[in-house]
């Protein structure tokens, strides 16, 4: 995967997803990679300014991410029926920014062992509804993406993840996404980045992590 610095063109397509869908765990940890690379290709930029869109800085929006991806973990592990756990990671605020995306490595890493080692049968509370590993899975790969394209966006990268990630994070969370788009763009209205063609941008947003 190749970033390169530019405020106006659109990210070249990713070959079409594959017919068979990959492992929860394999795609957690193909959108790490994918997701880091292109972040460590801004990291010698000011995140200080806003991520695209959004009302925290690009560096906030990556503590946001550290902190998602490691209480997601806290979720699949307790268990709770009514309740967020207790346990917040942050990243420290005096680290240089490379430091920091290995601390989103680590996080990332450890959503994917717990998501490994979880029975399917399992269940956590989500507000967004109560969910299995395969749900905290597409929610970890829905926030590393649309964050992902928050922050290289506000620092004119050019990016998008392969349709792989996209494609089963939104037969598993958005079972009313509208067809007839590309799978990213798709995620991205369904998360209100973007309008559609017909589709305005929406205001207000969430998936459905329950399992169905």
């Amino acid at each position: 995967m190749t970033v390169t610095p530019t405020a106006t063109t659109h990210p070249a397509p990713h070959p079409p997803a594959p017919a068979t869908t990959a492992p929860w765990t394999d795609l957690l940890a193909l959108a790490a990679d994918d997701c880091l690379a292109a972040l460590f290709q801004g990291a010698d930029q000011d995140w200080s300014g806003p991520a695209h869109a959004l009302d925290w800085t690009c560096r906030q929006t990556l503590d946001h991410l550290a902190l998602g991806l490691t209480g997601y973990t806290g979720l699949l592990i307790a268990r709770p029926d009514d309740r967020y756990v207790t346990l917040f990671a942050s990243l420290d605020p005096q680290a240089p920014v490379p430091d920091c995306l290995d601390g989103l490595r680590i996080a990332t890493s450890l959503l994917t062992s717990t998501v490994r080692d979880t029975a399917p049968e399992a269940r956590a509370w989500h507000p967004w509804g109560h969910s299995d590993a395969a749900g905290f899975a597409a929610m970890g790969i829905t926030e590393l993406t649309v964050h992902t394209y928050d922050i290289t966006r506000a620092l004119s990268l050019s990016w998008a993840p392969p349709d792989e990630l996209s494609t089963p994070v939104l037969n598993r969370l958005y079972p009313d996404a509208p067809s007839g788009h590309g799978p990213f763009d798709t995620l991205l209205w369904c998360t209100g980045r973007i309008p559609l063609p017909g589709l305005p941008r929406r205001a207000d947003w969430q998936w459905d992590g329950s399992v169905r």
